[in-house]
């Protein structure tokens, strides 16, 4: 492991693009501090501090940039949000899935789509966010104990100037992202998130080192939470790479004098098809009504019934991260499209006719596999408000950031292995090693 991790940088190309990627997110981080003009930080942040739900959910995916009032507060949820809704629209308007099909050309018309919806986004969004700053009033104490509102001069132009400075943040961040994927190393828009989510865990470990001076926690229990954080993180790791390969085996054909084809493949259908896409949607859904109680009291019997821990909490949300699980691996995955690809490339799996039956095998196959992944997507979910519940104690660790930090080590490690073994080098399990997967595999599949 420390032989390959110093050659990685003996390759030249590869330690540019590690210093690249470095710098990139280190002057992401340095955003996170800049104010957005006419908000008052610390009045912010002693708001934030009360807070929790969905407004916890977003602070974390954003790095802590709603807790600081950054112009980079809207964070890239709204480019995953516009990147989703491409994709679900792709599977209803006809034109959107032929550009799907039609290789770099349509890659790079979505997009281009997916830009504009990103940059609509964030505008709406930047809207509704500079009218709730309005709307919170007083939000902390400033010096000598006087209330400091968190907008300090509201009106049209703190709106237009939050709008435009949002917006602009949001594509920046955008733009760092691609420039992440294309010149550094591993994907961009998944690196930010992995940066935000790192960069909050030493706050995690000093606050868990105060929960133990006060007595919240002793010894024995901060070793089980130890020895939990370490099994979690095992159990993510070995599934994330887990992966049913399906044989495929392809005739022989005769293309003018040469005769191609006979080899046998694979294809490898992931435990966790749909990524950590169900948990963030069904987190969402579930702390909607108690961010929404504060401002409808209509809400207010269904925040109740809904607390995070009781058991109706965890029932729904396990029964949602299940239903998503499905619905995100049919939208993003067509049997029927793989099955006639085989086919026309002469491809058919042992045993299996062509076409028909082969594309109800491999749905066959896949449900199985959703089946498992959705049941372990909601116990890694889940887990911490175990946690909470039986050491009676806060939790920092979120099961959906456990997700996403792991996944996005997995696929980064994979890329900078790929270079290390292309250019002789031993990978991070030695030339005899089986390779690191991440979540995304050969053919597209993730």
């Amino acid at each position: 492991m420390l032989e390959a991790i110093g050659n990685m940088f003996r390759i030249p190309d590869l330690r540019k693009r590690l210093i690249f990627t470095l710098g990139l997110l280190a002057v992401y981080r340095l955003g996170i501090f800049i104010t957005t003009p006419g908000i008052e930080r610390e009045a912010m942040q002693s708001f934030m501090h009360s807070q929790g739900g969905l407004l916890s959910l977003f602070n974390l995916f954003s790095g802590g940039a709603i807790e600081q009032a950054s112009i980079f507060a809207l964070g890239i949820m709204p480019y995953i949000s516009s990147s989703i809704i491409i994709q679900l629209l792709a599977v209803v308007v006809p034109t959107l899935g032929q550009l799907q099909k039609e290789g770099e050309l349509g890659r790079r018309k979505i997009t281009q789509y997916t830009r504009y919806g990103t940059i609509a986004l964030a505008v709406v969004q930047g809207m509704g966010i500079a009218f709730w700053l309005e709307s919170l009033g007083r939000g902390g104490a400033g010096a000598g104990g006087a209330m400091i509102e968190v907008v300090s001069n509201p009106g049209w132009g703190f709106r237009l100037m939050t709008v435009m400075t949002l917006a602009s943040g949001t594509a920046f961040i955008m733009w760092l992202g691609e420039q992440i994927t294309e010149r550094g190393v591993g994907n961009g828009i998944s690196m930010i998130i992995f940066a935000g989510i790192v960069a909050r865990i030493p706050d995690a470990g000093f606050q868990t080192i105060k929960w133990y001076q006060t007595g919240q926690l002793d010894e024995l229990a901060i070793v089980v939470l130890a020895v939990v954080i370490v099994l979690a993180i095992g159990a993510v790791v070995f599934v994330e790479r887990g992966q049913r390969q399906i044989p495929v085996q392809y005739a022989k054909r005769v293309v003018g004098r040469k005769v191609v084809g006979g080899q046998t493949t694979h294809l490898p259908l992931k435990v966790n098809t749909a990524g950590v896409i169900p948990a963030i949607f069904a987190s969402s859904i579930l702390l909607f009504p108690a961010t929404l109680a504060g401002w409808i009291p209509v809400l207010k019997p269904v925040s109740d019934a809904l607390q995070k821990g009781g058991w109706e909490y965890n029932t729904l949300y396990v029964l949602l991260i299940v239903f998503f699980a499905f619905f995100y691996t049919a939208v993003t995955f067509n049997p029927v499209d793989v099955a006639d690809n085989m086919k026309k490339n002469g491809g058919y799996i042992p045993g299996i006719r062509p076409g028909k039956k082969t594309a109800d095998y491999i749905d066959k196959v896949l449900s199985r596999l959703t089946a498992g992944g959705s049941l372990y997507l909601a116990l890694v979910c889940v887990l911490p408000t175990i946690l909470i519940s039986a050491f009676q104690t806060p939790f920092m660790f979120g099961g959906t950031a456990l997700l996403i930090v792991v996944g996005v080590a997995l696929d980064t490690v994979q890329q900078i292995e790929g270079h290390l073994i292309t250019r002789h080098y031993e990978g991070f399990t030695g030339a005899r090693g089986p390779r690191i997967r991440g979540r995304r595999m050969a053919g597209g599949v993730r």
